[in-house]
């Protein structure tokens, strides 16, 4: 059974940072693209960043652009998204997602991904 679940999430300073993982079971994450999206409240669900399947290349929202780092561990089969310098807008509710791609296809926060977890809160507060 292919699933993912996310770990990480809770509550910051403005100019913290958080680490959440993405562990993913029934499926090898190298042969997956996987990305990160959130949901504010009262806000529509957007993509933040995503690593492709096979040469991890990597793909990231203009608001997270130098402050967010995304990576893939084969070994532990997780998919982490480092956030740094959060600010109060980055407060959302996070969701990990998969979808099989063809091997070194560049990601794409765009189409449409097959499996979601059920996501961690962010809050960025002081």
């Amino acid at each position: 059974q292919v699933q993912v679940v996310e770990f990480g999430g809770g509550l910051v300073q403005p100019g913290g940072s958080l680490r959440l993982s993405c562990a993913a079971s029934g499926f090898v994450v190298d042969y997956y693209a996987i990305g990160w999206f959130r949901q504010a409240p009262g806000k529509e669900r957007e993509g933040v960043s995503c690593i492709s399947a096979g040469d991890g290349s990597t793909r990231y929202a203009d608001s997270v652009k130098g402050r967010f780092t995304i990576s893939r561990d084969n070994f532990k089969n997780t998919v982490d998204l480092q956030m740094n310098s959060l600010k109060p807008e980055d407060t959302a509710l996070y969701f990990c997602a998969a979808v099989p791609t063809a091997w070194n296809t560049p990601c794409n926060l765009a189409i449409e991904y097959d499996y979601w977890g059920q996501g961690t809160r962010v809050t960025v507060s002081s």
